[in-house]
């Protein structure tokens, strides 16, 4: 029973599996998103989520700590100047990562993980109802006001008929 054993073996003995999660937190602030296999993925997300919480407090044992395990200092300075600010406001989750397929080699579940921006947002779902200037709601459109009928004829309103007949 693995009872108290925290995280994934990975398949690596420890000094190998430590430089595999370095040489990738190392990538991903690097290239802000990498493409890697699902459990590396899911092994990687703590750590690097702990590496911006260390760039976020700024101070100067932070700045050590994060220098100790990233291993190229050019990235450690980079997080700590330009990805530090752009996270500021959050509160955790700085991570994503995405399911994409297989690997075709050995059939291995891939990933694409990534850093968040703090530009991007939540889009609004679209909605059927429509807003004015004031923010007021207005009346949905109905089936019935469509112009173009399920069978893709136009539907000519009952006053053109008229028209279309009288003269």
């Amino acid at each position: 029973m693995r009872h108290r054993k925290a995280g994934k073996k990975l398949g690596r003995d420890s000094g190998h599996r430590r430089a595999v999660l370095r040489n990738l937190v190392t990538s991903l602030f690097q290239h802000e998103e990498i493409s890697t296999t699902r459990a590396k993925a899911m092994a990687l997300r703590p750590i690097a989520e702990k590496m911006i919480t260390l760039a976020k407090r700024g101070d100067l044992h932070a700045r050590r700590q994060a220098l100790s395990y990233i291993m190229d200092k050019s990235v450690a300075h980079k997080l700590f100047d330009h990805i530090k600010d752009r996270l500021v406001d959050h509160q955790g989750g700085y991570i994503r990562i995405l399911k994409t397929g297989h690997r075709s080699g050995d059939n291995a579940p891939l990933a694409i993980i990534q850093l968040l921006l703090a530009h991007e947002e939540k889009k609004p779902r679209k909605t059927t109802r429509k807003k004015d200037i004031k923010g007021e709601k207005k009346i949905t459109e109905k089936v019935s006001d469509k112009k173009v009928t399920s069978k893709g004829k136009k539907k000519v309103p009952e006053d053109e008929k008229e028209k279309v007949e009288k003269p």
